[in-house]
């Protein structure tokens, strides 16, 4: 079995790290380049740093800090915010990123996918979903959980699977800060029919919610608070899976 892989995530603006609830209520955290380099030598498998306002100013992300931050790691970096474009994406990779996260630009031009994947190679494309339950289904939020995008998300990672994308950053708004645990029911109807691994997101509050998550095919598990406030140490966490039989990289 493929070792599960435990994910930092640095949602930024510039080149601070902030943390809210549901994607609100916003408060600064720290420096990115050094939270960055803390939890590599924490032993995290890899960084996700995402700058969440670039789709909302309808700007370019903020390539400077996205520099820095791949400058100063050697575990896999993935970068986000802000990516429409083919040239967009080669930028990331120019400035240091190994993966690079879509959404909105996805969202707006899903034709974006094939492109890149096509170009960069789909291990390399990572598309951000972030999900409201409304009506009893999930539904698809653009620009940081602001907008609506009138999509079913079983529907949208059926479309982004077929154009190429690599794996799923798979975000539950409702649950995001809240440290009530991932939400397996989207995460189970998500990997019914995703045949690409998926990231789960939003929610991890306790060691056995990292557990769960897994149990329901999480192929990572991404966390921001737990670590921001440090409640929990990498090595804690990755003793606690391993003890219950889960393969996770040393």
């Amino acid at each position: 079995m493929l070792a599960r892989r435990i994910i930092a995530c640095l949602d930024c603006m510039g080149e601070k790290v902030v943390k809210g609830v549901k994607f609100k209520s916003l408060k600064v955290l720290g420096d990115a380049v050094r939270l960055a380099k803390f939890y590599e030598k924490e032993k995290v498998d890899e960084i996700v740093m995402l700058d969440i306002n670039a789709s909302v100013e309808h700007r370019k992300p903020f390539y400077n800090a996205i520099e820095k931050v791949a400058s100063s790691l050697r575990v896999p970096f993935t970068a986000g915010g802000g990516v429409r474009t083919f040239e967009d994406f080669k930028k990331m990779f120019l400035k240091g990123a190994d993966k690079v996260s879509i959404n909105t630009g996805a969202i707006e031009n899903p034709e974006i996918i094939r492109v890149c994947s096509e170009k960069f190679g789909s291990q390399s494309v990572v598309v951000a979903i972030d999900v409201k339950k409304e009506d009893g289904s999930w539904k698809v939020y653009s620009h940081s959980g602001k907008k609506p995008a009138e999509l079913d998300v079983i529907d949208w990672i059926k479309e982004v699977q077929n154009l190429g994308a690599g794996e799923i950053l798979l975000t539950s708004i409702d649950r995001d800060g809240t440290k009530e645990g991932y939400d397996l029911d989207l995460l189970e109807e998500v990997k019914a029919i995703s045949k690409i691994p998926v990231i789960a997101s939003g929610g991890a509050g306790k060691l056995e919610h990292f557990y769960t998550a897994i149990k329901c095919g999480a192929d990572a598990v991404l966390l921001a608070s737990l670590l921001h406030e440090k409640i929990f140490r990498i090595v804690e966490i990755k003793n606690y899976l391993r003890e219950r039989g889960i393969n996770v990289r040393i």
